[in-house]
């Protein structure tokens, strides 16, 4: 993990270093943009469209990074023009043609439905707005994309599992998948497949409405009807908050040995699962690193300047060739390397993991201040 996280933090540092030391030329001129240099300095008004206000990371973490890494960027002169579109697609397409009218200089959204947003990256794409698809690969014609890389996440996840199914022959698991409205959902089912497929039985599997919780719980409990609730050896679920559904449904049938639960974005509640044994691990995800690339990213885009000395990839979108891209590495979370790892990065104190609720079981695996 060490090695993992220190190659990504000089990765992002590197970026860092050559976005600031890079020359504030002034914008190509786009529509009826305004091209001066007074314009195209630091005086920027930037747009962030996030998806969803359910999952602690977008407000928690996401949207102060970004507001941060832009201010620090252009000496504090710059705006970031904010919307959460709540699970909402036709809202988030309210909220680009708000940014529009807005003239922001850069958008940076991440899409509750990367498909349905084509249409509004285009309409920003006609009015000289660079976009960068943030977390979610957009379709459309975006500039840059950021986010983690989501086939690893799923074989991280897979591997887990296999690992705490280990002496088991052929396992029947359940598998929880993310929502088909997000791309990223099928990355992490096509990475977790690519390490599973073979050495497991797919007893039932799901692909999740709308990332919610309340929704893999009424498929678990589907699930456990179906199967039984003594013939599911594990548990693949795309994320924490599919998780804490699953736990609930099965407690509810009374269950009282869980069986392993992956998970993914390290929230609050998926910690403390994994603390007290009820979920198996999560995947760390360095918000830190995602959100200061985007905002490298939409900063350099809204002075007109290229993204050779950010961008480490490139990414097609379907409609898009050849989008400059920077991927973040991802780390399994367990009860082994929580302090290394998410303690150590400021993503969650001890005191706000071991609550009193939970003092007993964070004493017993050493997470003590």
């Amino acid at each position: 993990m060490n090695t993992r996280m220190r190659r990504a933090a000089v990765a992002v540092a590197a970026t860092t270093m050559a976005v600031s030391l890079a020359a504030c030329g002034s914008a190509k001129e786009s529509g009826d943009k305004t091209t001066d240099s007074a314009k195209k300095g630091d005086d920027l008004k930037i747009g962030l469209l996030l998806p969803e206000n359910a999952t602690a990371r977008y407000e928690k973490f996401d949207k102060p990074i970004i507001e941060k890494k832009v201010s620090e960027l252009t000496g504090g002169k710059a705006e970031v023009v904010y919307s959460n579109a709540r699970q909402d697609a036709t809202l988030q397409a309210q909220q680009v043609d708000t940014m529009i009218t807005n003239k922001v200089d850069a958008l940076i959204i991440d899409a509750v439905d990367s498909k349905a947003i084509e249409n509004s990256i285009k309409k920003a794409k006609d009015e000289g707005i660079p976009v960068v698809a943030f977390d979610r690969l957009a379709e459309g014609p975006i500039d840059a994309y950021t986010s983690f890389d989501n086939e690893e996440v799923g074989r991280v996840q897979g591997t887990a599992l296999l690992e705490a199914l280990k002496g088991k022959t052929k396992p029947n698991i359940v598998m929880m998948n993310g929502a088909i409205t997000d791309p990223n959902a099928a990355l992490f089912k096509k990475g977790a497949k690519s390490v599973l497929d073979g050495k497991v039985t797919y007893g039932k599997e799901y692909d999740t409405k709308e990332w919610k919780a309340e929704n893999a719980n009424a498929n678990m409990e589907g699930a456990i009807t179906s199967l039984g609730k003594d013939k599911i050896d594990g548990v693949y679920s795309a994320n924490d908050g599919l998780a804490g559904g699953i736990i609930q449904a099965l407690k509810s049938a009374g269950v009282s040995e869980l069986p392993p639960i992956t998970g993914q974005d390290a929230e609050l509640a998926g910690v403390q699962h994994i603390v007290t044994g009820e979920q198996f691990m999560s995947v760390y995800k360095s918000y830190p690193q995602e959100g200061i690339v985007a905002a490298e990213m939409a900063v350099a885009l809204a002075k007109g300047e290229d993204l050779d000395t950010i961008a480490t990839s490139k990414v097609d979108n379907g409609s898009t060739k050849g989008v400059p891209t920077v991927l973040v590495p991802v780390v399994s979370l367990t009860k082994d390397n929580i302090k290394d790892t998410i303690i150590k990065d400021g993503i969650w104190t001890i005191d706000e993991i071991c609550t009193a609720k939970y003092k007993a079981a964070c004493d017993s695996i050493g997470l003590k201040n």
